[in-house]
């Protein structure tokens, strides 16, 4: 009778190391398995990953060896720089179409905005006119007390103190209307500065050029 034929232990043992094999392979690769390049410019597989590699970007890999997900490469400094200086480009873009948006909504073509700039300088011209002739008016009126002060000194008598409190009076109104002049006088530079930025954008937004003078000293 033949007999049966049993495995060997060679065979056990190979039998054995390939199912712990087998089994740490499983075991790796549930753990993700990495592919980078390292810094001879190698392709490496492996369970980790150094942290030097990471900055040169790397794949994550699935246990069937396909990549599940890639890690791009950390940005350089000028590319960090182009990112920033793009987001500042695009934050002043859009405050730049809000403000056209807010613009547009004023007026619709430069010429309105010419109008408007006429009628406010105007406006704040009426005013310097007006203490203009207050001025004058005070001016009048100083130079009468002046006038009754300076007899009084020469026929030797004393200024009344009431005399001299509305000369003070009267010269320190004169000093408060010239300042508010020059400040109104200040403001029409501003604003016509503005005005005419307006108007330059309004051209450039619309595609419509303005038919109206910008000088104030005719009327439109």
């Amino acid at each position: 009778m033949a007999r049966r034929s049993t495995p060997s232990r060679f065979s056990a043992v190979n039998i054995t190391t390939s199912a712990a094999l087998a089994f740490s392979l499983v075991a790796t690769a549930e753990a993700g398995m990495y592919r980078y390049t390292d810094e001879n410019g190698r392709m490496v597989i492996s369970n980790t990953i150094p942290q030097e590699a990471t900055k040169r970007g790397y794949d994550i890999l699935g246990s069937n060896g396909r990549v599940v997900e890639t890690i791009p490469p950390a940005p350089t400094e000028e590319e960090i720089a182009a990112r920033e200086a793009e987001k500042q480009r695009q934050k002043e873009l859009a405050a730049q179409q809000e403000l056209d948006r807010q613009l547009l909504k004023r007026y619709s073509h430069p010429d309105q905005a010419v109008r408007a700039m006429h009628r406010k300088i105007r406006e704040l011209e009426g005013l310097i006119q007006l203490k203009r002739g207050n001025i004058s008016v005070i001016s009048s009126q100083l130079d009468s007390e002046q006038s009754r002060a300076a007899n009084i000194e020469r026929s030797g008598g004393t200024i009344p103190e009431a005399m001299l409190e509305k000369i003070r009076r009267l010269e320190s109104q004169i000093r408060d209307l010239e300042r508010e002049i020059s400040v109104q006088s200040q403001e029409i530079d501003e604003l016509r500065a503005d005005f005419e930025a307006d108007i330059e954008r309004l051209e450039q937004v619309t595609g419509e050029a303005r038919t109206l003078t910008l000088d104030t000293s005719s009327e439109q």
